[in-house]
């Protein structure tokens, strides 16, 4: 036995073991059960060095040539002729005559392999050997040989879907048993004609379509859609005919030529709609009658799956003992089929058994590892499509490329699975079946109006071509964490859009009589009829409950800062500062004041813009020209007001709102600009704070840079979304010049003229440079229908399809970008992230996403520090709870009870070390902090009692005036 297996793994095939029934049963439990969302990252590594890159194409999508040279027809040309059909493959790529254009493109690639097929009319007019073209078979050979020549190898397919008419017409197809044996003897042909130099064979391409969708539903050739049975038999007689040409390989032309050979499989995949174990059972039925049909009479035992055999019954035929083992074990790898399939194997619902069909090749490989025993997987198709007036740049099919790559590498790397091979669907352009030409999927763009099929490489080319030279996705510096410290005085904080307001305090506000400990058991009883007498006196800060537990909240955190706005139409509603509401603004000043006690610097903004502009007072209105002035009163009152707590101001916060009109945003620049010469020259000089105003800035990116003109649309979206605001300010005091020539390259007058008075007033009225940031988006001129496109822009916003969605993208490296974009434009300027956060399911309190997210923007920051040189002077996470900012808080809720979330605790870690320090080295030596004020002590939970002595006919009765802070409990969870 050991000199068998010896044997056998010389000659490189596969043997396989008996599986455990529903052995990929497991697929579904053990990815729910990975660490989320470290599992979803991208990752950077490389693929085995002897890993095989390929690419492909399939006879009748691209050759062409119909006629040509005594080739017969097959069942595809009589097909795309019968019925109402107008278009035709008759041409395709025209590869037959531009071998040396495929060679180029191949090359240029840089694959190691190339999957082509042959086909079989071209070879054999009639089906039979007796019908033998040379001209077709010499075709062939010059193909081949001309692979050689640059160094690629081929990777063979016998049959993919082009069956020669004459048999469908005289025989019936693949219905007819007598096909089995005529396929052996053009199988034994081809592997005499070109065997020598072909090691990888792939006998027949996607038998489920060819069986279901050929034979049953009619979408393909031969269109036949009569028998509900026939299916079967057609599947039947296939895995036959793969039989059949595997031992005749095995035992004449292995031994001699060293090749191996498989039937290409393709699949869905498919997750379970709910979690009980019934789903499961009907996601492995639904696997079972696509992939498994096939793949377990060759992998495990040479029957078919026990689930198609209960639910089909005597549909499906039967194997005798004889057949079973002479199907069992053809098979030298696992030849996979993956793409952009999805929804076309199925075609409706009837084999998805009420379950949801999904795109994740990962889990594929995975399932296919397990239910077969660890085969050798060599994914021969995989890749999407574009639509069919996409031309050469196609981001969705790049991606979509990259994310079939990366799942392929962790499925390697992580899962341990044999993955051999990747093959790029397609290398070229051609007739999609029975899309015909309405999509896309070639690596090269074929311009089809030409005489000469002209190949232009695709933006997927250029991706595919480096990933290869790459061998896979190394690992960069600036893909690995960094450590260190950010400075001593660093702004550590958190951010919440408002806080929540009591203008009535709740301390002393019980006005019962109680009597205390009358059993000695320590109790308090309300004395009914009696009432305390009124307190006269003056309400003081600590009187304000919900001042206490928030400030608590935000002590508990660690921070250093902490950034909230407030409500211009609560604080002043009629607009007219003469008649403030006097009472919020004693709340909000003694909310800054209770920061102070607790060491935590307060900033403040004074005008949160939110798009259904609920803090702007009624009588106002962002486009009105006289609101800029009202605000600059508004900022003086709350600077006279609020002033002495508080040394941090901004202005607006996020103004730079894409549903803001240009005009809009003209008065707001002026309004900001009043309200920084206000404190510049009435405030700064006592109160010595820092005003600037905070504008939203997630990154854009390019969609792909491969050359000058493709980052041009990103920075074109950054000149309109960031630079509007920041380059009056900031820079020149005018709008960006790129803004400017492209409104009037569209003969747009929208945008204002700055004048020379507005020009002084605007230009430098900072203190510092505030974003928010949240996610980063790729964009790209490419137009593809299925992504947001911006007309007026001219630019397709897109996605990676490999980042993590929460709903919006995480990218820890977009706001590194966005930082440095920021010294680029404007040198040495003070940068404060104000507000940064990922928004997750309130009720996941071990909220794993935000531990991530804190953790790898944060450590971007650093980069952007330590690395770049960025003047980072703050970082605020964002947000303080859920209950004022739904998803994105530290603090989680349930019912009354505050909940601590798994982030908080590790944002407070990351603020005690600093950053992240170097393990072993020094501690980073900083000034120790103030100690806590004397009156902290208010901010304690505990009840507080006070007693009130009454002497009343010689009875002296003490009774119990309480004053309890109800302060809601507060538990970590973990």
């Amino acid at each position: 036995m050991k000199a068998l297996l010896t044997f056998v793994t010389f000659l490189g095939f596969f043997t396989p073991v008996t599986a455990k029934p529903n052995a990929g049963l497991k697929t579904w439990g053990r990815f729910n059960r990975l660490p989320y969302p470290g599992d979803k990252a991208f990752l950077y590594d490389t693929f085995p060095k002897d890993f095989i890159w390929a690419v492909g194409t399939a006879a009748y999508q691209v050759e062409g040539a119909f006629e040509k040279d005594g080739k017969g027809l097959s069942i595809w040309d009589t097909f795309t002729r019968g019925g109402t059909r107008m278009i035709t493959g008759d041409v395709g790529s025209d590869s037959y005559h531009n071998i040396n254009a495929d060679i180029r493109a191949i090359k240029q690639l840089g694959v190691s392999h190339y999957r082509f097929s042959l086909s079989w009319s071209r070879i054999f007019p009639n089906g039979t050997r007796g019908s033998y073209n040379e001209i077709g078979t010499n075709y062939y050979r010059t193909l081949i040989k001309k692979l050689k020549e640059i160094r690629v190898e081929p990777v063979v397919t016998l049959y993919h879907w082009d069956l020669p008419d004459h048999l469908q017409q005289t025989l019936g197809g693949w219905s007819n048993p007598e096909v089995v044996g005529i396929f052996k003897d053009y199988a034994d042909f081809c592997f005499q004609a070109f065997g020598d130099d072909v090691k990888y064979w792939i006998t027949i391409d996607n038998p489920f379509v060819v069986a279901r969708h050929g034979y049953g539903t009619g979408v393909v050739a031969p269109g036949i859609k009569n028998d509900p049975d026939l299916p079967f038999r057609v599947g039947h007689n296939l895995l036959k005919a793969h039989a059949a040409a595997w031992h005749l390989y095995n035992r004449h032309y292995r031994p001699r030529q060293h090749g191996k050979l498989s039937m290409a499989l393709a699949s869905h995949w498919i997750k379970p709609s709910r979690t009980r174990l019934e789903s499961l059972r009907e996601c492995q039925c639904s696997l079972d009658h696509v992939l498994g049909w096939f793949a377990r009479p060759l992998f495990t035992d040479g029957d078919y799956p026990p689930c198609m055999k209960s639910r089909l019954g005597s549909r499906l035929p039967s194997f005798t003992p004889e057949e079973s083992e002479q199907v069992k074990g053809t098979a030298d790898f696992f030849a996979l089929s993956h793409g952009a399939a999805l929804s076309f194997h199925l075609i409706n619902d009837s084999l998805k058994f009420g379950q949801q069909e999904d795109l994740d090749l990962r889990m594929l490989l995975y399932w296919v590892n397990a239910e077969y025993d660890n085969p050798p997987i060599f994914v021969v198709q995989s890749g999407w499509y574009v639509l069919g007036n996409t031309k050469t740049k196609d981001p969705k099919h790049m991606y979509y490329l990259k994310r079939f790559i990366a799942e392929a590498l962790k499925s390697i790397i992580i899962d341990g699975v044999n993955v051999i091979g990747y093959t790029a669907w397609s290398l070229i352009d051609g007739f999609e079946w029975h899309r015909e030409y309405g999509i896309r999927r070639g690596l090269y763009y074929v311009d089809f109006n030409t005489p000469d099929m002209k190949r232009e490489p695709k933006t997927s080319a250029t991706f595919y071509r480096n990933v290869i030279q790459s061998n896979g996705f190394p690992e960069l510096p600036e893909n690995r964490p960094v450590q260190g410290a950010f400075p001593c005085d660093f702004a550590w904080g958190v951010s919440a859009n408002s806080i929540q307001v009591e203008t009535t305090p709740t301390q002393f506000a019980d006005p019962n009589v109680y009597l205390w400990n009358i059993s000695n058991n320590g109790e308090l009883l309300k004395l009914e009829g009696f009432s305390a007498p009124p307190l006269h006196r003056t309400p003081h800060c600590a009187d304000y409950a919900t001042i206490r537990q928030q400030v608590e909240e935000i002590r508990q955190i660690g921070v250093n800062h902490f950034h909230f706005s407030l409500n211009w139409s609560a604080l002043v509603p009629t607009g007219d500062v003469a008649h403030p509401n006097t009472t919020l603004l004693g709340y909000y000043r003694c909310f800054a004041r209770q920061l102070l006690q607790a060491n935590v610097t307060p900033v403040v903004t004074l005008w949160h813009h939110t798009r259904q502009r609920s803090s702007l007072p009624a009588p106002l209105d962002t486009a009105n020209s006289k609101t800029p002035e009202a605000f600059a009163d508004y900022a003086r009152l709350c600077y006279r007001e609020l002033g002495a707590y508080v040394k941090i101001w901004i202005t607006l916060n996020e103004p730079n709102d894409e549903m803001v009109s240009y005009q809009e945003g003209h008065e707001m620049l002026r309004a900001h600009a009043l309200a920084w010469r206000a404190y510049d020259s009435e405030f700064r000089y006592a109160q010595g704070g820092k005003v600037s105003l905070a504008l939203h800035m997630d990154w854009v990116e390019p969609a792909f840079s491969f050359s000058r003109k493709d980052v041009e649309p990103a920075k074109r979206v950054l000149d309109f979304c960031i630079g509007w605001f920041a380059e009056p300010i900031f820079g020149s005091g005018d709008y960006p010049v790129g803004m400017r020539s492209w409104l009037r390259q569209l003969n747009s007058l929208e945008l204002p003229v700055f004048n020379k008075e507005v020009r002084q007033l605007v230009k430098g009225t900072y203190d510092f440079f505030a974003i928010s940031h949240f996610s980063t988006k790729l964009v790209t001129h490419a137009k593809e229908d299925s992504y947001t496109y911006t007309a007026m822009l001219e630019v397709q916003h897109m996605i990676d399809t490999t980042w993590i969605m929460s709903p919006r993208p995480v990218v820890p490296w977009g706001l590194r970008k966005a930082l440095n974009w920021v010294k680029e434009h404007y040198s040495d300027v003070p940068v404060y992230v104000m507000a940064n956060g990922v928004q997750e399911d309130p009720a996941r309190f071990k909220d794993s996403l935000r531990v991530y997210y804190l953790y790898n923007y944060i450590n971007e920051a650093l980069k952007a520090y330590t690395l770049d040189g960025v003047n980072l002077k703050g970082y605020f996470a964002y947000a303080l709870n859920d209950q004022r900012d739904p998803g994105f808080g530290l603090y989680g809720q349930v019912h009354e009870e505050v909940i601590v979330k798994a982030s908080l605790s590790n944002y407070r870690n990351i603020i005690k070390h600093n950053g992240f320090p170097i393990q072993g080295a020094e501690p980073q030596l900083c000034p120790s902090l103030a100690p806590p004020c004397r009156s902290c002590h208010v901010l304690g939970k505990s009840p507080v009692v006070g007693f009130l002595t009454l002497v009343g006919s010689g009875v002296l009765i003490t009774l119990g005036l309480i004053i309890y802070y109800t302060a809601k409990r507060h538990k970590e969870r973990y």
